[in-house]
């Protein structure tokens, strides 16, 4: 299980963090034969920041969020997420084709235990939320990739559910969610991503291949090493919000990214 502080802590001597990553390292494997994925990754995300990771393929990005999810255990180190709940949004919907829309987020919202007097209504505040109210009784085979995403995510939500439905102090963990998508329609789920992470008051850990998705909307991109994994610089994103993938800003802070990418790429032979 991940090693945490008393909910509501932080060590002493610093500020409380949403999630905060200490040493952590994960090998896969044992003896001569072991990967080590992450190599003592410190990371601190404070509450309600947006954070993008960045990193070749293979690196440990996913690893990572599976970490934090408590879906595997760290081999070394510690992972706090302070109590908040925590939520893994995948790169595939990952929908049960034969419940509909409803149906679907409903069995997330049964896994809390929420009444089945309320998980009807809860269910339809959440598709509400990521504009498919009209969807309710469709089956995802109905559904764009684009409204099977939006779909998987008001799921991811309803994994956070407290009571009174407020998802504030929730960790939102998405990996790669719009990679298969078109960048017309990708475009369009950056700006709903926002409204609902403004709306609702989450910490967003979200990891991408695409550098400029990461500088639309992160507030800091942390870069990783090629394998293993490790933290080699962090670029705070200090423009205004809405914020446009093909501005001139986002283009010359993502070109900036990508030189540093290149490098660490080059430097390990990958």
């Amino acid at each position: 299980m991940t090693q945490a502080l008393p909910t509501g802590t932080a060590a002493p001597g610093r500020t409380a963090a949403a999630v905060r990553l200490a040493g952590v390292s994960k090998a896969f494997g044992s003896g001569g034969g072991a990967l080590l994925a992450l190599d003592q990754v410190s990371l601190d995300v404070a509450p309600g920041e947006f954070v993008c990771l960045l990193g070749a393929s293979g690196c440990g990005k996913s690893t990572l969020l599976n970490l934090v999810a408590d879906l595997d255990a760290p081999s070394a180190g510690t992972i706090d997420v302070g109590g908040s709940r925590v939520a893994l949004m995948f790169q595939e919907p990952a929908l049960f084709p034969w419940l509909n829309v409803t149906a679907n987020i409903e069995l997330a919202l049964k896994t809390r235990g929420v009444p089945r007097s309320e998980r009807r209504a809860r269910a339809a505040e959440l598709l509400e939320s990521v504009h498919l109210g009209g969807f309710a009784k469709k089956r995802p085979h109905q559904l764009s990739g684009g409204m099977r995403q939006r779909v998987a995510l008001a799921r991811a939500l309803a994994l956070t559910v407290a009571e009174g439905g407020d998802e504030r102090g929730t960790v939102l963990l998405m990996d790669e969610p719009f990679g298969a998508l078109d960048a017309m329609t990708r475009d369009l789920l950056h700006d709903e991503i926002e409204r609902i992470w403004r709306e609702r008051g989450l910490t967003v850990l979200f990891v991408t291949h695409n550098v400029r998705e990461a500088v639309r909307l992160g507030d800091r991109v942390v870069l990783l090493s090629s394998r293993p994994g490790r933290v080699v610089e962090e670029f705070p994103v200090p423009m205004e919000r809405p914020r446009r993938i093909d501005s001139t800003e986002v283009a010359r802070l993502a070109a900036t990214i990508t030189d540093r990418l290149r490098e660490e790429v080059g430097r390990h032979g990958a």
